[in-house]
């Protein structure tokens, strides 16, 4: 939690973040994350002043739940001082122990965004679905969280002036936004109407022009001039590698996401490229348009190869 300290920003941990897209696909599958296309409500864990605090952090705990189908899980959320947001105690359940910064005592309207993330904790612990590491495993979760519906609540409670600023959880404001873009893309969703905070509004931009540039990305169709004068300069020379036998063939240009690799022993080669969606790689033939679809997510690709 940044408490009147630097936020940082931009896409510090981006591959981590689609690390985390990638694995939840294959964890969960594409039928179970269509189950999440709803968000959670603003109303469902609105938290008004004049609400007993225990029996409205319950609550929304108990929406967060229901939320994330974890229906025999029970959340007990107590508050003391610590440097971090919030903590769970990862034991066997039905009972899970949640503590709350003792912030939030008078800040309960971000008490959603970080009984959000603790939450998550308890699924992906159930799932058996971690990451090594400290912190990329909480990348996982801030992920994880705000592709299935509840971690807008998280961007807005990005709050930041010249005098204060507030941030909770472990990816940047346009991380963030960014894979909310995704969830926003996937589902048709809009959840900029839900933000509060006006610097949320502004990270969710700069995500989203982030997210839609995946799907601008040779080989696909939708490609800018740009990027397709690059990727043909790229084919030309891995074609030229493949015919001398260099041991450099595939090699593909620095900062781009395609790589060519030779297919079989005769000239032809294969392109792969990360799946706009779901992060997944996909290897499909150069030979001009195809169309091709991700087993993992099933997006239908258009190509020009």
């Amino acid at each position: 939690m940044a408490n009147g300290g630097p936020v940082e920003h931009d896409y510090p941990h981006l591959d981590t973040v689609r690390a985390s897209i990638t694995a939840l696909y294959k964890r969960l599958s594409y039928d179970t994350i269509q189950t999440f296309d709803t968000s959670v409500a603003p109303v469902d864990v609105a938290f008004c002043a004049t609400d007993d605090l225990h029996l409205g952090a319950q609550r929304v705990a108990r929406e967060l739940v229901r939320h994330y189908r974890l229906p025999d899980a029970r959340m007990i959320v107590g508050f003391r001082e610590m440097t971090h947001a919030a903590h769970v105690e990862l034991a066997a359940g039905p009972e899970y122990f949640v503590e709350l910064n003792d912030r939030f005592r008078t800040h309960r309207r971000d008490i959603g965004a970080a009984l959000a993330h603790e939450v998550m904790h308890v699924y992906l612990h159930r799932l058996g679905l971690s990451f090594p590491g400290t912190r990329e495993n909480e990348i996982l979760t801030d992920t994880a969280a705000t592709y299935l519906g509840a971690g807008w609540l998280l961007l807005d409670a990005f709050r930041e002036d010249g005098a204060s600023s507030q941030k909770l959880g472990y990816l940047t404001p346009e991380e963030f936004g960014y894979v909310l873009a995704k969830r926003a893309q996937l589902f048709g969703e809009d959840p900029s109407v839900w933000f509060t905070s006006a610097q949320a509004y502004s990270a969710y931009e700069q995500g989203r022009a982030r997210a839609r540039s995946d799907e601008r990305q040779p080989p696909l169709t939708a490609a800018g001039w740009v990027g397709r004068r690059r990727y043909v300069r790229d084919r030309r020379h891995a074609r030229d590698d493949l015919r001398s036998a260099s041991p450099e063939v595939g090699a593909s240009g620095m900062g781009v996401p395609y790589v060519f690799t030779p297919e079989g022993r005769g000239a032809a080669l294969r392109v792969s490229f990360p799946c706009p969606t779901c992060q997944q790689r996909i290897r499909v033939p150069v030979r001009g348009r195809v169309r091709a679809r991700c087993g993992l997510c099933r997006t239908v690709l258009e190509c020009d190869t």
